[in-house]
């Protein structure tokens, strides 16, 4: 049985930083393509990031690039979402999504809330 699950949500002010974390199991992590989504209040799910399998080649949206950092440790089934420099318009849920010849998979999200 595949399963993902999101941590490290929390409630920060503007300019701190966060660390989420995803750990997948039920099936072979290093060879899924890993994808960090976010959904905000009121607004549709957009795709911030994603890491290829090996962890060698990264993607961001214009939004977060240059403060968002995708990494994967494979070996511990467990990838993560450095955000710094954290802004109001960061909050949002935040989804873990694996695509693997499997399928597709999503976890259930963690919230990440930025305010004073």
């Amino acid at each position: 049985q595949v399963e993902l699950r999101e941590s490290g949500g929390a409630q920060v002010q503007p300019g701190e930083s966060l660390r989420l974390s995803c750990v997948a199991s039920g099936f072979t992590f290093r060879t899924a393509l890993v994808k960090w989504h976010r959904q905000a209040p009121g607004k549709e799910r957009e795709l911030v990031g994603s890491i290829n399998k090996d962890g060698s080649t990264f993607d961001y949206s214009t939004s977060v690039a240059g403060r968002f950092t995708i990494s994967r440790d494979n070996p511990k089934n467990t990838a993560y979402l450095q955000m710094d420099n954290l802004k109001s318009e960061d909050t949002a849920v935040y989804y873990c999504h694996l695509i693997h010849f499997l399928g597709e998979f999503w976890g259930p999200g963690t919230q990440v809330t930025v305010s004073l």
